[in-house]
């Protein structure tokens, strides 16, 4: 599960098992660990890659992007795989990274994705768009706000409500939300049967599932050839593919996985 592979790297902060015990969000990453993850976002090494990113298709000048960092780093939650499964007290979702907002000099906007290893914080994965930031922004610290990845859907819960922060959100729980019982039904429903270990998942099928893809982001795993963008959820793939969480099959669609 994604809950044990994060805590076994040290990527979630101290509140995490009191929260999977019973109740609440776990915290946000600390204030110090937010700022060792924006430092790694912002190494000459990350601004390197963001300028190949930037310059992929021709957009600018690989020399001339000059990207940099605007505006606060923070944790992105997803949706908890034990919430979905309906295990008492499981919170509804979990904090997985630290995402930055990167801007090039053309105006160009890309979301620096980082989390906490066993050798410190580091930099998995650059996507197009700002949407990790932008989302947080836009609840004004009002309630928490969490991503389902299956369907690229952004909420905020608040005041015991799932609040739709994004077209793909409202369509799945209506413009006025659900509350979070009705909410957990509704993600039990479609994703249950499909969570990590099940026969769906030993089947290989982990990447499709939660009705059809959203539009891609394209997205490129630092070291990578910047020029040829991939999967929209690579990002996610990229941590995949450094805790073994999840799977991404469809590669040009975004990946799927719960947590």
């Amino acid at each position: 599960m994604v809950l044990a592979a994060l805590a076994a790297l040290g990527g979630l902060g101290p509140a995490t098992a009191h929260a999977a015990a019973g109740g609440g969000f776990p915290a946000p990453f600390t204030a110090a660990d937010t700022a060792r993850a924006r430092e790694a976002a912002s190494t000459p090494a990350t601004f390197l890659t963001l300028s190949r990113f930037f310059a992929r298709d021709g957009a600018i000048a690989q020399s001339a992007a000059r990207p940099h960092l605007v505006g606060p780093s923070v944790t992105v939650y997803f949706l908890d795989p034990g919430f979905v499964a309906g295990h008492p007290g499981a919170p509804v979702a979990d904090p997985q990274f630290v995402a930055s907002k990167a801007v090039s000099a053309d105006g160009q906007v890309a979301s620096v994705w980082t989390v906490r290893s066993a050798k410190g914080w580091r930099v998995v994965d650059i996507a197009s768009g700002g949407d990790e930031t932008d989302f947080v922004s836009k609840a004004h610290g009002l309630g928490t706000v969490f991503r389902e990845p299956q369907i690229d859907a952004w909420y905020v819960v608040r005041d015991g409500r799932v609040l739709p922060l994004d077209p793909d959100a409202r369509r799945a729980v209506g413009n006025g939300g659900v509350s979070l019982a009705a909410y957990q039904r509704l993600v039990h429903a479609k994703y249950a049967d499909k969570l990590p270990g099940s026969a769906y998942d030993r089947a290989g099928e982990g990447g499709g599932y939660g009705g059809t893809a959203a539009p891609s982001r394209a997205s490129a795993a630092p070291g990578a050839t910047a020029g040829v963008p991939v999967a929209a959820g690579a990002a996610a793939s990229a941590v995949a593919a450094l805790l073994g969480v999840c799977f991404a099959v469809r590669r040009r669609r975004r990946s799927r996985c719960v947590g």
